[in-house]
């Protein structure tokens, strides 16, 4: 059976591939884009920070017997951790400067902790189990589903509609909103506008690492899967709009699709599609998809 005069097993197996590319676009882009509203830093180090969270997930597991479950909660929060730290200690003290300064810094960052993991752990990928009851999948008749990758897109999902309402339609992300605005006037109300900067920091490093526990079993572990996925997902989040939550998440998945629908129809466009989209847009909305103009 064909569509479009592709088999439809290709069809949706790329359609299925693109939503799992998509999520992981949503979840990182979401990460960056809740660190640039909030606190105006480009994050570089963000590719760093996803691969630490892959690798301590396989550490983990490796090392202490952490399973998967508790790695997806455990991974987050010790990565997320670091960040409080990187921000307190050295970020907090750009916040006067160029963004430039802070788009260096990271990137040193970066640089750093994938030169540490390559010296520990050289280039090679290292193979992270599927938990068996994730293992399998399920037979659509047109396609086959594998369990796994099922989760992943639920999970991103869920994910990124908790987070964007914890931000859009909560009093903590009023707050969030209004200190980015006028930190001053939101300090006078007795809130600390440096603390809740700090662990909004430290939550988009957060998802990044929960991006990576989530990547741990579909591709191999190794220092360079951050940095090979950056640069698309800075596009991602530059189509959506910088800083804008619901352009991150709309704009990740709809262009995982692209690229997956892409590969089926005319592959030899589909690493360079998604930037062509980014060049077009750029030239008709500069502010992006769902941004502002300054």
């Amino acid at each position: 059976m064909q569509m479009f005069d592709i088999p439809v097993q290709v069809l949706f197996g790329q359609l299925l591939l693109g939503l799992i590319n998509g999520s992981f676009y949503a979840l990182l882009s979401l990460g960056l884009a809740v660190i640039f509203g909030m606190l105006n830093v480009i994050n570089f180090a963000h590719g760093a920070q996803y691969m630490m969270g892959a690798f301590l997930a396989w550490m983990g597991l490796n090392y202490l017997g952490i399973d998967y479950w508790w790695s997806l909660i455990l991974v987050p929060l010790v990565v997320g951790a670091t960040g409080v730290v990187i921000e307190r200690l050295m970020i907090s003290r750009l916040y006067q400067l160029d963004h430039l300064y802070g788009l260096l810094l990271t990137f040193g960052l970066a640089l750093i902790i994938q030169g540490l993991f390559r010296n520990y752990y050289g280039s090679s990928g290292l193979p992270y189990t599927i938990p068996p009851v994730l293992s399998g999948g399920q037979n659509l008749g047109f396609m086959f589903l594998p369990n796994y990758r099922a989760w992943v897109i639920v999970a991103s999902l869920v994910v990124c509609l908790a987070t964007w309402l914890a931000i859009e339609k909560t009093r903590l992300g009023a707050y969030l909103r209004a200190a980015t605005e006028n930190p001053v006037l939101v300090g006078a109300f007795g809130i600390n506008v440096p603390r809740l900067i700090t662990l909004t920091y430290g939550f988009g490093v957060a998802l990044a690492a929960l991006a990576g526990v989530l990547a741990a079993p579909i591709y191999s572990v190794n220092p360079s899967m951050g940095s090979d996925l950056i640069i698309v997902v800075f596009a991602v989040v530059v189509i959506g709009g910088m800083g804008s939550i619901l352009g991150a998440i709309i704009t990740g998945f709809g262009l995982g699709v692209v690229e997956g629908l892409t590969k089926a129809f005319y592959p030899e466009a589909s690493s360079t599609v998604i930037f062509v989209i980014m060049a077009i847009v750029l030239l008709v909305k500069p502010a992006g998809l769902f941004g502002k103009a300054a």
